[in-house]
């Protein structure tokens, strides 16, 4: 039984970590930006809703209408610059690396290193919780579950079944070819890049909403988050989620069984022992490299 509950309660764990990943694989896949400040923007996500919700007593799920227009504009700019100065895949990674240390050190400044979380008055979801029987599932990982589906079912129709999304794949695919057939790749690859950035204000606002927060926790989503990427197939969101449920499943029955010391040890090697034989991931995307 504590098993089972460590495994549900993993795979609740799972979609915030697909809500993270989704927007890095998008990107990295269609766009050839692997895009670290990514990472920097749900810190920043997440600072904004502890602002915004505690000093306006707003819901802090209501705070994403106002932080996920804010990071669309700033995921957009981002994509913008790269494509005005063609920075190639490589020097993405780097320039986009100074530009998270950057947003960490601003929010340093703003907030203080200080581990800071949401009070109990403005923040009802962080103790609550939802049981089935003798199953609980704690609101927030169930919330940023949803979430997760209802993003990745999103993308994934919006990049299969509309028009704009095929023609990114197609880009993704040969990009001469893509162009010579008219498809406007700036244009869209902005959107996309701005979409990302609202993910990441939603992946933001659900992690404050569960966990307290500092400008250095953003490091410590690198692996994890990467891992979950490369293993789901980099640019393929339906992967990025069952990759993020399946790594974080692992982790947490790992965690009860043994100690959760060893849970990384054990997450990482099978993650290695299966891009051993999957080099490109479990699910690698149609139309992507």
């Amino acid at each position: 039984m504590i098993i089972l509950q460590a495994a549900l309660t993993g795979a609740l764990v799972g979609g915030l970590y697909a809500l993270m990943a989704v927007g890095v694989s998008i990107s990295w896949g269609t766009l050839r930006v692997i895009n670290l400040a990514h990472f920097g923007l749900i810190g920043l996500g997440g600072y904004l809703t502890l602002e915004i919700a505690t000093r306006l007593g707003v819901n802090p799920l209501l705070t994403v209408l106002a932080t996920a227009p804010l990071l669309f504009l700033a995921g957009a700019l981002l994509q913008w610059v790269f494509q005005r100065f063609v920075v190639s895949e490589f020097n993405s990674l780097l320039i986009s690396f100074g530009i998270l240390i950057v947003i960490l050190q601003l929010i340093s400044n703003v907030w203080s290193a200080d581990f800071q979380r949401m009070d109990a008055s403005v923040n009802p979801y962080a103790a609550g919780s939802l049981r089935v029987g003798p199953f609980a599932f704690p609101l927030p990982t169930l919330m940023a579950f949803v979430a997760a589906v209802a993003v990745v079912v999103g993308g994934h129709l919006a990049l299969t079944r509309t028009y704009p999304g095929r023609a990114l794949r197609a880009f993704a695919e040969d990009r001469p070819i893509a162009a010579a057939f008219g498809i406007d790749h700036r244009r869209l690859g902005v959107v996309l890049a701005g979409l990302s950035g609202a993910s990441a204000a939603m992946a933001g606002m659900l992690y404050a909403v569960g966990s307290a927060l500092t400008p250095s926790i953003p490091f410590e989503w690198f692996g994890i988050v990467f891992a979950v990427v490369i293993l789901g197939g980099i640019g393929n969101v339906i992967g990025t989620l069952v990759a993020g449920i399946g790594v974080s499943v692992v982790s947490a029955i790992v965690a009860v069984v043994w100690t959760p010391a060893v849970a990384p040890f054990v997450v990482f090697s099978v993650v290695i022992a299966a891009l051993l034989f999957r080099p490109r991931g479990l699910f690698p995307a149609r139309g992507v490299r």
